[in-house]
Parts: C-alpha cells; sequence; structure tokens
C-alpha cells in the first residue's frame, strides 16, 4: 500500500507525455499552457486560497523568489515539453526527462555545495553514453551530421530547467507549506502564461482538447503532486525518487498502444544506459562502521 502513492504518480505522469503528444494537434502549445495552471489553480483554490491570504505578509518578502521558480518550473518547463511535442516522441520526451535527478545532481555542486561521489560521475557518463545512441537512433554520425531533433533539443533543455527549479527549491528554504508555495508559483505562473495565451492561435477548446486539459490540470498538476508528496512522507524521499525510473518504461508501453510509437533496438539499449546510469548516480554511500573504542 506504501508503495501506491509514487507508483500512482508516475504513472499518471507517464501518461502526461501522451497528453503533451496528443495536445498539438488540437490546441496551440501556449494555449494549454496557460489551460493547464489556470484549471490547476481553480480546482486548488477553494482550499488553498484562505491558507495563503492568511499567509500572505510571509509570503511577501519571497515573491520575487516564488515569481522565478514559476517561470521555471511552471513556464518555461512545461511549455517547452508542449511545443517540443511536434518534432520528437513522448518516449524520447520521457527518457530525456529521466536525467533530470542527474542533471539536479552536478547544479547541486556549485548551489548546494555538494560533492559528486565516484558513482555519480561514472552513471553521468553512461547516461550520456545511452542518450547519445538514442539520439543519434543508434549511429553517431548521424548525429554528427545533422544533430539532434529540434524537439530532441527543446526536452535537453526543459530537463535542465526543471533541475534548477528542484535545486532552487533546496537552496531557497521559504517558512511556507509545499501547497502554499505551489499555488503562489501557480498564481504566478498564470499571469506569465497569459501573453501565451493572447497569441496563440488556436485559443478555442474544442471537444478533442477539453479532456488533454483537464488531465493536465488535476491528475497531472493536482492529484500526481499531493501523491508524491504522501510518497515521500511515508517512505522518505530517496526511496520514492527511485520510482521516477519507471516513468520511461510506462511512457513507452502506453505510446505503442495510444500512438503507434515503435521501439527500435536503440531505443532498449540506449533507455537502459540512461536508467542505470541515473540509478547508480542515484546510490548513496554506505556509511563507515565506527571502529570500537579499545578498553583498557
Amino acid at each position: 500500500m506504501l508503495y501506491l502513492f509514487p507508483l500512482l504518480t508516475v504513472s499518471i505522469w507517464a501518461g502526461n507525455a501522451i497528453v503533451n503528444k496528443m495536445a498539438f494537434s488540437v490546441i496551440d502549445p501556449g494555449a494549454i499552457s496557460f489551460y493547464r495552471w489556470f484549471f490547476a489553480m481553480l480546482v486548488l483554490t477553494p482550499f488553498m486560497a484562505k491558507s495563503v491570504w492568511r499567509a500572505r505578509q510571509t509570503i511577501k518578502p519571497y515573491l520575487p523568489k516564488l515569481a522565478f521558480l514559476a517561470s521555471l518550473g511552471m513556464v518555461l518547463n512545461q511549455s517547452l515539453g508542449y511545443f517540443a511535442a511536434e518534432t520528437t516522441t513522448a518516449t524520447n520526451m520521457a527518457l530525456i526527462v529521466s536525467l533530470v535527478p542527474l542533471i539536479s545532481m552536478f547544479i547541486s555542486v556549485p548551489l548546494l555545495s555538494q560533492r559528486l561521489t565516484p558513482l555519480a560521475i561514472v552513471g553521468a557518463v553512461l547516461s550520456l553514453a545511452g542518450l547519445v545512441l538514442m539520439l543519434s537512433h543508434g549511429n553517431i554520425s548521424n548525429l554528427l551530421a545533422q544533430g539532434i531533433t529540434k524537439g530532441d533539443g527543446m526536452i535537453l533543455l526543459a530537463a535542465f530547467v526543471y533541475a534548477l527549479y528542484c535545486v532552487l527549491l533546496k537552496r531557497w528554504e521559504m517558512p511556507l507549506t509545499n501547497w502554499q508555495s505551489v499555488y503562489s508559483q501557480g498564481i504566478l505562473a498564470v499571469i506569465m502564461l497569459t501573453p501565451m495565451l493572447l497569441m496563440s492561435e488556436r485559443v478555442a477548446i474544442s471537444n478533442e482538447a477539453w479532456p488533454l486539459i483537464i488531465y493536465a490540470a488535476v491528475p497531472a498538476s493536482v492529484i500526481a503532486p499531493w501523491c508524491w508528496l504522501k510518497g515521500i512522507q511515508l517512505l522518505g524521499a530517496d526511496r520514492t525518487a527511485m520510482f521516477m525510473n519507471l516513468m520511461p518504461v510506462m511512457t513507452a508501453v502506453i505510446a505503442s498502444f495510444m500512438l503507434g510509437e515503435q521501439l527500435a533496438s536503440y531505443h532498449y539499449i540506449g533507455g537502459l544506459m540512461v536508467l542505470s546510469g541515473v540509478a547508480m548516480a542515484q546510490r548513496k554511500p554506505k556509511a563507515a562502521k565506527p571502529t570500537e573504542l579499545a578498553t583498557a
């Protein structure tokens, strides 16, 4: 039962990669980026508005930091995913996003003064090699000659942006609850995303777009984060984080059925290298056993 929460979270986020891909054909990326957080905040408002209003004096000094976090995690990261869907696959998106924990470790070195373990470095090299194999479609000369697709590049940037977001959340500790922080960022994100909505051409919510928007707004933006935080509370951050390695696998399976995406050998080999590298980097060295004190 304890593992149900992180497992449900990963399942929902795997489905959201499919939503990203499906949404591109029915609504502009800028429009769904706005609607996602508009409706998510609409759902959260009855539960969070009073709490945030009471904490407004506490929140006020942190508004610049909250705005910057919102621009990273809810504006740039999410929008890049919707724009990338035109020129990449849901499977590629999920595999590249799985690098976020690894990228976070490297960003943590200058921002959190953390040290990299030898396993982290080996894991990084293995993951990078797997990513190159996957993005080159099994032929590195193709990558050197043609480069990566625009969509893959956008998702790589989105992964870096989200990794920075995660690290800054740790660096900028604020006297707010998790949900006060999320709600405040969400409101700021809606404001920042409004110009994107106004500049979009396909802003009307069609019958095909409604279920995609609702999925992104409620399960992916409200239910999944709640389940993730619950998982951390019950299992601890380290054990919960390991479930993220399941997301690319789930996404690939769903994408093969719903989108007809075909997996080639380089997906299997490259994906396994990426996930193995991330898992290796997340392993923490065992603490040395204390030596027994000699008795006189």
